[in-house]
């Protein structure tokens, strides 16, 4: 009973901050439209819209930087590893901040092909060129963060990237407002606004781990920035070492090639649904928004599964790991009667909060029932992602993905015709459910060969 108790605790203790951080992910988005909306033209929310888009496309790519750095991060923390823990940081972070270098330099096409997709009326194509052009600046700042937030989570801490995610809610509300009806901006303001919140978050990063992690610094190997001395300059090449760049890339290029199959499965239930009329493309976004709150949830249990796999792998405590994997799946079973029993009783009050087009809430509550299904189809792919990622099984989580994409799409295409939407959303939801199936088949290849690896 102390074990589990102790288990619950430790689950919690990264769980409830990431939620917190999870909901407010969404909010710089939504505050950036609010103020926008009321500057009298739909074009400025049409700009905000697609700029805002084009970014979350962008980074949600990315990911890999925050996902792979948490998991090598929480391993390396368990064996007590320190000189690697902070070569981690340093290479995730200086990835991170290549890689915005590139699309710094990359913009104008980047912006180009991205509207030979969404085809924008010419207005709002113009508001959006700014609006982009502005906020992609922010890269550096945001896949920086990416590579602080993770290895923040690997060493078992979600209450910084809560801090930090609050904190750029905060800075984004009062420079977005002041810059737009203080100083008269628009679109620009509203850019320039998310850009200071995003590199106020970065900064805040840094100077919280200065603060709390800094002694961590001298596992580099560093005495002096003028790196005179043979062990100084050796610390710094460990971090870009070939074989430590090789296997880093290697986790990260199946969590990347997981994402995009992640993206296009996205993007086409969202196409798919345009295609058969605004009303359709309404009710599935609206009852979409019941899966997003319920991944925001699961998804804070998962960074759980990420930090503690991780360093109960690295620490070889087999027994411990197990204990956790039942007790994240307790809570995942818990988590998905909870929202499923919410949903049932007050899931149509809430879409009533969303819209009060009566027409789209009638035609919701034919694939109402749909969307009750999401918890319990979705539960053991989100525990296991975090504990794959853990155990840095990303070309397990990669292979799990790909076989629920293919799935998703060939039962899409061999329903449509009979079912249209309802094809669809029975699609979506086998994928969910086939990516848990695979991985629970995978599992126990993956915790032998972790356990069995000492070279983490």
């Amino acid at each position: 009973m102390l074990q589990m108790k102790l288990r619950d605790r430790q689950i919690l203790q990264i769980a409830l901050p990431s939620i917190v951080s999870n909901i407010t992910v969404p909010l710089l988005g939504l505050i950036d439209v609010a103020i926008v909306g009321h500057l009298g033209a739909p074009a400025y929310i049409g700009a905000i819209a697609v700029g805002g888009m084009l970014f979350n496309i962008i980074y949600w790519i990315f990911g890999f930087l925050r996902m792979g750095t948490s998991g090598m991060t929480s391993q390396a923390y368990g064996k007590r590893d320190l000189p690697e823990v902070m070569r981690l940081l340093v290479r995730s972070v200086g990835i991170g901040l290549m890689v915005a270098c590139c699309l710094i330099i990359l913009q104008v096409p980047i912006r180009q092909a991205a509207f030979l997709l969404i085809r924008p009326t010419e207005e709002v194509r113009t508001l959006a060129t700014l609006y982009f052009h502005i906020c992609i600046w922010g890269a550096p700042a945001m896949l920086g963060l990416y590579g602080l937030s993770g290895w923040y989570i690997g060493m078992q801490n979600s209450r910084i990237p809560m801090y930090i995610a609050i904190t750029q809610n905060i800075v984004n509300i009062v420079a977005s407002l002041s810059l737009v009806y203080v100083f008269g901006m628009k679109v620009e303001g509203v850019a320039w606004g998310t850009l200071i919140a995003q590199y106020a978050g970065f900064l805040m990063g840094l100077a919280l781990w200065m603060r709390h992690y800094g002694k961590l610094g001298k596992h580099l190997g560093i005495k002096s920035y003028k790196l005179k001395m043979k062990g100084e300059a050796d610390g710094w090449r460990k971090v870009w070492e070939k074989g430590a760049m090789v296997r880093f890339f290697q986790v990260n290029r199946d969590i990347f090639l997981r994402t995009l199959c992640l993206v296009a499965v996205t993007l086409f239930f969202t196409s798919a649904g345009a295609s058969q009329g605004e009303i359709i493309l309404a009710v599935n976004t609206l009852l979409m928004q019941l899966f997003t709150l319920f991944s925001y949830v699961m998804d804070g249990f998962a960074y759980a599964g990420e930090a503690l796999s991780g360093r109960y792998i690295g620490a070889r405590n087999r027994e411990a790991f197990s204990d956790t994997t039942r007790r994240l799946f307790v809570w995942g079973g818990v988590m998905a009667v909870l929202f499923t029993l919410v949903y049932a009783l007050g899931g149509n009050a809430f879409l009533g909060l969303l819209t009060d087009d009566r027409e789209v809430i009638a035609a919701a509550d034919t694939y109402f029932y749909w969307a009750l299904t999401i918890p319990a189809a979705g539960i053991a792919a989100f525990i296991w992602d975090g504990i794959f990622i853990g155990a840095t099984a990303t070309r397990e989580m990669l292979l799990s993905m790909a076989v629920a994409a293919v799935g998703f799409f060939a039962l899409y295409f061999g329903l449509r015709p009979g079912l249209a939407n309802h094809a669809l959303w029975l699609a979506f939801l086998a994928y969910l459910f086939l990516r848990g199936v695979v991985q629970t088949a995978l599992s126990r290849r993956v915790v032998s060969r972790a356990f069995h690896n000492h070279e983490i």
